[in-house]
């Protein structure tokens, strides 16, 4: 089961060393944010524009479109469990590989070839 986190999206850019430009300040921005909940183990999976009303005035309403990013992860007890059966997964792995390299030993197929026995050739009979 995942959880979700639906944040704004950056209104605008944000400064930075040897970036230039409002474009290249608003990517930075925007990656900065998507960086940050990256750390916290939230994937990005969207941005979307939502529609929200809000009030103007006293008595009337405004829709106002507002950008959003959506983020999730998989919830505490769902992420212990995955990594429980991954680590079960790589020991299956690793044991599987064990008993390929143990049935390849080139001294088990040595051993092998001495023991084998050559079948007996028919014998030819000459007049």
């Amino acid at each position: 089961m995942y959880e979700y986190k639906v944040i704004p999206a950056p209104a605008k850019g944000k400064k930075k060393r040897g970036v230039k430009g409002a474009e290249a300040r608003f990517a930075h921005a925007l990656e900065t944010a998507m960086n940050e909940l990256a750390a916290d183990g939230w994937e990005f999976q969207r941005a979307d524009i939502l529609p929200s009303e809000e009030r103007q005035g006293l008595t009337s309403t405004q829709t106002i479109y507002r950008s959003v990013l959506v983020f999730r992860r998989l919830t505490e007890a769902d992420a212990l469990e995955a990594l429980i059966e991954a680590r079960a997964e790589d020991e299956d792995v690793d044991e599987a590989h064990e008993n390929e390299i143990e049935q390849d030993d080139p001294e088990d197929e040595a051993d092998s070839s001495e023991d084998a026995v050559e079948p007996d050739e028919p014998e030819i009979e000459r007049a």
